[in-house]
């Protein structure tokens, strides 16, 4: 069993900045990709950012810039450092973990619950 919990959202006014924290636990050989996503009222879900274990990085285009993600491989943790934060920012943000587990020749993914994120203008 692998579980995935993220932290760190809030309320912010725009131009401001916020953190976000994922955490991986369980079964977990190894982590390969992480990324985070967000979902906004009636949007589909969209990619902000994922990182590789080696440390190779990809960014929406609408975020290059002004989002850095980075990760802690021995803490099986993922990070999401939002600064100039629009109201169009504002939405619900989900972390992804492609995990290898024991017992499985492949990496499957495991989503978090999601932390809000709410930018005010």
């Amino acid at each position: 069993q692998v579980h995935v919990v993220e932290s760190g959202g809030g309320l912010v006014q725009a131009g401001g900045s916020l953190r976000l924290s994922c955490a991986a636990s369980g079964s977990i050989l190894t982590i390969k990709t992480m990324g985070w996503y967000r979902q906004a009222p009636g949007k589909q879900r969209e990619l902000v950012a994922t990182i590789t274990s080696g440390g190779t990085t990809n960014y929406a285009d609408s975020m290059t810039g002004r989002f850095t993600i980075s990760r802690d491989n021995g803490k099986n943790t993922v990070y999401l450092q939002m600064n100039s934060l629009k109201p169009e920012d504002t939405a619900v943000y989900y972390c992804d973990a492609e995990v290898l587990v024991p017992g499985l020749g492949y990496a499957s993914h495991y989503w978090g619950q999601g932390t809000q994120v709410t930018v005010s203008s």
